[in-house]
């Protein structure tokens, strides 16, 4: 007996020490034309955003959360003099973007805007030369209401801040304004999200579909996954963690296809330019590229298609080459709008660190559908390579005979994923992105994807009822 009350204390006491899981600050990027900071992390946060003088700079703490790269530091432009990103403890990453001097920002032009559950927004609406004064700080309370309170810092600041408080549960305006709104307006303040990559007309979540795939995540419950799907005929939708972030594995070739066609378009690039396989760029992982005699001449046609076909990691790191490297292809991707999609590192990225999101991919194949950011001719090549990727063991094992399927698939063992543009046989289109973290080379996460493609693309082949005249 004495023995088993020890073991349930010991159990206890291990229980209560386990420390939580850390949120991760997965990306961020500042568009200095706009002067706007998006910020993407792997799970909820609650940050705290204040303003500081001498040099004046605006600081950004996101509590209960790790970076999960080293500390950076970038210059912006002529107002903002630098970003600095870095661990602040164990518990807190804090961002900081310092002005040039002779430039300040009111607490008034500072908006801070939740897009989702992963994704922050904070915009410098106005920076302006004036004079700094103060301290001012925002933080998110639990349920208190809005108030403005001055109250010290430390023994080493002589100034003091004012704090306004409030319940984040939806995207607020501006700072400014809160006061304005009543508790209610806070909480229920809904996203204007009628429009899917702004060319989308969404309409309704399908409850029906997702009641089918939470039972079906139920059974996998060892698996995390993150899914979006659009019907492009109804806009009805899917979207269960959409904008998850994720190790991008392999699916990151797919942006990376469309930033290259869109060179070809302007001129820069040629499908029959020549591509020297370098040593630095050769990769292991998938294709045969890695294989070849170093100085090997492919052209860029030749190499987008052993990228998508057979996801050559070697062909892709020539591509990214070619291209003018990551930092170039990040902007690129954040000019279409994926607030998700970061090329890290060259391929293989075998640690996952390039991510994406399913909601992204589906953004991604949404502007390609409707023509946005390729000319026709560059999108039917597209498509036609994107038919022949080899992989058909994930979302394409799930679809109706004579489905067809422009797609790419990613796979580094402790995560899955696949997206892309399905066309059934009646002509009707939808897009899909999915993703899922298994147990490493779970076969089960295969078949998982492959069941909930089953059943997305069998409630979207049933037949319409039509009321006769």
């Amino acid at each position: 007996m004495k023995l088993r009350w020890f073991l349930l204390s010991l159990i206890s006491i291990l229980l209560l020490s386990s420390p939580a899981r850390a949120t991760r600050l997965e990306s961020w990027h500042f568009d200095p034309n706009q002067n706007q900071l998006d910020l993407t992390t792997d799970s909820g946060i609650q940050p705290r955003v204040f303003l500081i003088d001498n040099p004046k700079r605006l600081v950004i703490d996101l509590s209960g959360t790790t970076l999960s790269y080293p500390t950076t530091k970038q210059n912006f432009g002529s107002k903002i003099r630098e970003i600095r990103v870095s661990q602040l403890d164990p518990q807190t990453t804090r961002l900081v973007i310092e002005l040039a001097p002779g430039y300040t920002v009111s607490p008034q032009s500072v908006i801070v805007r939740r897009d989702s559950n992963f994704h922050w927004v904070v915009k410098l609406s106005s920076i302006e030369k004036m004079p700094a004064t103060g301290i001012f700080e925002w933080g998110i309370g639990d349920g208190e209401k809005s108030s403005q309170t001055p109250i010290s810092i430390t023994p080493n600041f002589q100034q003091k801040r004012q704090v306004l408080l409030f319940q984040s549960k939806a995207p607020l305006q501006n700072i400014a304004t809160i006061n304005k709104l009543s508790p209610p307006d806070i909480l229920t303040k809904p996203i204007n999200a009628s429009m899917f990559a702004g060319v989308v007309p969404l309409g309704e979540e399908i409850p029906q579909l997702k009641s089918q795939i939470n039972a079906l995540m139920a059974r996998y419950s060892f698996l995390k996954p993150g899914m979006f799907f659009v019907d492009l005929e109804t806009g009805n939708y899917l979207d269960i963690s959409g904008d998850k972030v994720f190790p991008a594995a392999s699916t990151i070739k797919f942006p990376i296809l469309i930033a290259l066609f869109e060179k070809i378009d302007a001129g820069t690039v040629k499908l029959n330019d020549s591509l020297i396989m370098r040593r630095d760029l050769v990769a292991s992982g998938s294709g045969d590229l890695q294989y070849q005699r170093v100085g090997t001449k492919l052209t860029v046609l030749q190499t987008i298609n052993k990228m998508i076909s057979i996801s050559d990691n070697t062909a892709t790191n020539m591509i990214i080459d070619r291209l003018g490297g990551k930092a170039k292809l990040n902007q690129r991707f954040h000019s279409w709008g994926l607030k998700n999609t970061v090329i890290r590192h060259l391929l293989g990225d075998f640690k996952g660190t390039n991510t994406t999101s399913p909601a992204d991919l589906v953004k991604l194949s949404a502007l390609i559908q409707y023509h946005k950011l390729i000319s026709d001719a560059s999108r039917s090549q597209a498509i036609d390579i994107l038919n022949h990727c080899h992989n058909r063991k994930l979302l394409a094992a799930g679809l109706g005979s004579g489905a067809i399927i422009a797609h790419k698939t990613g796979d580094i063992g402790f995560v899955i994923g696949d997206a892309g543009i399905i066309e059934m046989p009646n002509g009707k289109r939808y897009l899909a992105g999915i993703f899922v973290r298994r147990p490493y080379n779970d076969i089960r996460g295969r078949d998982f994807i492959r069941q909930v493609s089953q059943l997305v693309y069998t409630y979207l082949d049933q037949p319409k009822l039509t009321q006769l005249p």
